[in-house]
């Protein structure tokens, strides 16, 4: 109670917070008159003179007012806007390194510009983080004009860049790009064999646009690099043949925990059909034999029962495509891990492609922390602020919007099953589209918009569909849905990225109507025409109005209907928003207790009644937060079994830097050769033992196989004083011996560069495999739990003591490579390069794979490449058009100079 009447009265701290930066907003307005005097190469000037001041010993921080000032007046003279108040507090929110919470339409893409070329003035690099490369891309396009008049670079990645042109990209003062390219440029990085071949530079700061979708949704599911294995696809089809003759009653589901067990009689049944295959191995399904088996089996279950077509995947040119659970966008390229995707391409009957194994993975949690200075923005994220601070130690400002919110949210809607909940719908759309109302529906799924599209074609409705099947067109859909009687039913929309502009946006109408018009008067005259049509029709749409959001469901998560919720009502437009619930409904459903309530809605609700309340609202909002705090305790474990690996993997790729870096690795082979030849005397010849005790024989055999040599240990043991120290040295200095003398026969460059290749390519082909039994370990640990252990300390334990067995690995192995090696004297050998990897981002737990990053499809509407001012582009070499004079004249990673747009190795360059 007393915290409501200080709140009252003084308001709230994140009010307090903001009113304290008024001092600052007065400061940066007082620059404002000497900045428009200024003409534009003076304006332009400002950057190098907060260089010059920097150098001299300023700090960001003094800088911020006047630099700010100098963004707003530059904006306002490139793109025509100008920075609010508002926005220039969203700007210090970023650059201090915490969350701006701003809601959808205040314009988050302008205010990253403040902090963005505010930070870049170091020269250190910023980077700043989308959701998707099309809004990448734009944004970088856009706002690299302002960046690009003051004199800073501007850098997108995209996928399909060479690495020359991430380079450059990595280069410039601000590079644009997408979570995902991050994230696996740098795992790619730490697999390269030499230093000149990386493309990031070391990291200083970054800025996460939808912040929460990055660093909360996202965060669930490691990012992993993966090779291919064997070929299992007969395996696969057997065994999805094997689960297609069970019944439900021969399992158990889970669809909170995605998963699913055999019952006692389902376990026997499949024993017998596996018996009659010939695919089992002794009596018992569960038996060692078996354990690939009992894996497939698994996993087949899974893609039959609970993955399901057009929800969870589509089938699309003889593929499985993955459908993102938060975006609904197709993930080409993007796979299931463990088994599940190739289960799914069984159950379809198309091709099975080769299972990963992973070379290479890190946390999104693990990855951000990384940067010193970490903020981000999005309209949505006060109820995560707990775990924003938890993980990242990010706090969470509230900004306040530009005009007050005019929007009305109405109470949900309850109906008895989803038939009567989408009559009901039909009819509404159709009742608010026939006053001129613009109406934009939210969907949980692509099966729930074509339903609905079914309806809505029923009532005589004209609407668009955006879903992951027609992505291609999604920014147009989603620019105009603002127009007159526009129905438009998309497939959430988190992450979208394009203004819904009521009466519809002069920027998407010239470029569908007036694509083929050259540039000159008429074309002005007609966008002049098209202009106050909008101005026309926008009238007409807030006299009906506003936008109406309508949703079809609850999401698990409140931030994805606060974002849809979101896109009505920006800069204080009228607007208008409800949600319409089942019993059917998922959330209901799965995380719903079986209540009194439900029982009797079932059997008291009419067909077609409705019913609503806060008190129904109130309950859903329960729900949604135990499905919050759930999903809040799997990142978390994600974030626990990955800081165990993340402490070794900062380790090798440490020690792989240092490697890159050294000018001689000499000592570090030595030092190997040292600690090996210890090992093999220490285990022959234990302290405080006898020389009669000692295992000779297999000490020979020893140091035969590993270091090579063949030493007079026979007659050592002739000597009255000998012992084990004496017996290492004489061993030691025969190996340094026999390993100095193959380093004669060689340029001592080029034994360098051996020696750095076979430590290289032991560390990684050891990591890898550490890996792969790490992933194992983490699937089984939590069986500890039933011995009254903690998994998770298990897990490290385990997980130490395997990492060190790894180092004793590539110990013996390099001084194996080094001493059993031939050498010839030749030119320096290549080092080799790196395979063609499999990039993916699922979920351990859950399979799912929840990567958003490739959105092929509107890559094409926007110019990709920024202009040369920004982002110089490599030149292409002139090598003539004979493929035969291409080889040493083209990188075998460039692209062909065919055009077929493949690299040259895979192209003209294959061996």
């Amino acid at each position: 109670m007393f915290g409501g009447i200080a709140k009252s009265l003084f308001g709230s701290s994140n009010d307090r917070y903001v009113k304290s930066l008024n001092p600052i907003l007065a400061k940066i307005a007082s620059f404002e008159p000497a900045l428009q005097a200024m003409d534009d190469p003076t304006l332009a000037n400002q950057t190098v003179l907060f260089r010059e001041r920097l150098a001299n010993g300023e700090t960001l921080d003094q800088l911020l007012p006047e630099a700010f000032a100098t963004v707003r007046e530059a904006a306002r003279r490139v793109l025509g806007q100008r920075h609010y108040d508002v926005q220039m507090v969203g700007g210090i929110v970023l650059h201090r390194g915490e969350i701006a919470e701003m809601r959808t339409g205040e314009g988050k893409t302008l205010v990253a510009t403040l902090a963005t070329y505010l930070n870049a003035l170091p020269g250190d690099g910023v980077h700043v983080i989308t959701v998707n490369d099309y809004l990448a891309a734009r944004d970088a396009d856009w706002m690299s004009r302002v960046y690009g008049f003051l004199g800073l670079t501007t850098g997108v990645i995209v996928p399909n860049l060479s690495d020359e042109e991430r380079r450059q990209a990595y280069a410039a003062d601000i590079t644009y790009g997408t979570n995902n390219e991050f994230g696996f440029d740098y795992l790619r990085d730490n697999m390269k064999y030499e230093r000149s071949s990386m493309v990031q530079r070391p990291f200083a700061m970054a800025i996460v646009d939808e912040v929460d979708s990055v660093l909360i949704d996202e965060a669930r599911t490691p990012l992993i690099i993966s090779g291919p294995t064997d070929d299992k696809s007969e395996l696969y089809i057997s065994v999805d043949a094997v689960v297609k003759q069970l019944d439900e009653g021969d399992y158990e589901k889970d669809e909170k925990q995605k998963t699913i067990v055999l019952t006692e009689d389902g376990t026997e049944k499949v024993e017998r059909i596996l018996e009659n295959a010939g695919l089992l191995e002794g009596a018992n399904l569960y038996d060692f034999e078996n354990t690939q088996v009992v894996h497939h089996l698994n996993q087949a279950l899974r893609a039959n029962v609970m993955f399901k077509r057009d929800v969870d995947y589509l089938v699309k040119d003889g593929k499985v495509i993955i459908i993102d659970e938060f975006t609904g966008r197709m993930m080409d390229g993007r796979r299931w891990s463990d088994g599940l995707h190739q289960a799914v391409e069984a159950k379809e009957g198309v091709q099975i492609e080769p299972e990963n194994q992973t070379m290479a993975s890190i946390t999104f949690q693990n990855y951000f922390r990384m940067y010193p200075k970490l903020s981000g923005m999005t309209g949505t994220a006060s109820t995560e602020a707990a775990e924003f601070f938890d993980i990242y130690k990010m706090n969470v400002v509230t900004i306040p919007t530009n005009r007050p919110i005019n929007r009305v949210d109405e109470e949900d809607e309850f109906y008895k099953d989803t038939h009567d909940k989408f009559r009901a719908i039909a009819k509404k759309i159709r009742e608010h589209a026939s006053k001129g109302q613009p109406v934009l529906v939210g969907t949980v799924s692509i099966e729930k918009s074509e339903l609905l599209s079914e309806f809505l074609t029923q009532e005589g409705v004209d609407h668009s569909v955006l879903n992951a099947r027609y992505h291609e067109s999604e920014a147009h859909i989603v620019a105009q849905a603002g127009r007159l009687s526009a129905v438009t039913i998309a497939t959430n929309m988190a992450g979208r990225g394009t203004d819904i502009q009521l009466g519809g946006n002069l920027e998407f109408r010239v470029e569908d109507e007036l694509a083929g018009m050259a540039e000159g008067p008429e074309r002005e005259a007609v966008i002049e025409q098209i202009r106050q049509e909008i101005a026309a029709e926008k009238a007409r749409v807030l006299e009906a109005g506003g936008l109406f959001v309508l949703g079809t469901e609850r999401h698990e998560s409140r931030r994805i209907d606060n974002q849809l919720r979101g896109r009505s009502g920006r800069q204080g437009d009228p607007g208008l928003s409800r949600f319409y619930l089942s019993l059917e409904d998922d959330l209901l459903r799965i995380f719903g207790p079986d209540t009194l309530f439900a029982r009797m809605m079932r059997s008291n609700l009419e067909d077609g009644e409705a019913i609503g309340s806060k008190w129904l609202t109130k309950a859903i909002e329960t729900a949604q937060k135990k499905v919050e705090a759930r999903n809040y305790d799997v990142r978390k474990q994600v974030v626990e079994y990955d800081d165990v690996m993340n402490d070794q993997r900062k380790v090798i790729y440490e020690q792989r830097a240092d490697i890159m870096d050294a000018d001689t690795v000499g000592d570090v082979v030595e030092d190997m050769r040292a600690e090996t030849v210890n090992a093999i005397v220490g285990d022959a010849c234990p302290p405080n033992s006898y020389p009669e005790q000692w295992d000779i024989e297999g000490m020979k055999t020893q140091l035969a196989e590993v270091l090579n040599i063949q030493p007079p240990v026979d007659e050592w043991l002739k000597e009255e004083a000998i012992d084990p120290e004496i017996v290492t040295e004489r061993v030691q200095a025969e190996a340094d011996a026999m390993v100095a003398a193959k380093a004669a026969d060689l340029e001592p460059e080029t034994w360098t560069q051996v020696e750095k290749s076979i430590l290289l390519q032991n560390l990684d082909h050891h990591w890898k495999e550490h890996l792969a039994t790490l992933d194992a370990l983490r699937q089984v640990v939590h069986l500890r739990a039933y011995a009254q252990k903690t998994p998770i300390n298990e897990y490290k334990q385990e997980a130490f003591s395997l990492f060190q067995r790894m180092l004793d690995s590539i110990r013996v192995d390099v001084t194996r490579t080094i001493a059993q090696a031939q050498f010839r004297m030749e030119p320096l050998p290549e080092l080799p390069e790196l395979p063609d990897f499999i990039t993916t981002h699922f979920d351990p737990f859950t399979g799912e794979d929840n990567s958003a990053d490739v959105d092929a499809g509107t890559l094409g509407l926007i110019q990709t490449q920024l202009p040369p001012m920004q982002m110089v582009q490599p030149n292409p070499v002139d090598v003539g058009d004979d493929p035969a004079a291409w080889e040493g004249q083209v990188s075998r990673n460039a692209p062909c100079p065919c055009g077929s747009g493949r690299k040259y190795k895979h192209c003209h360059g294959a061996v």
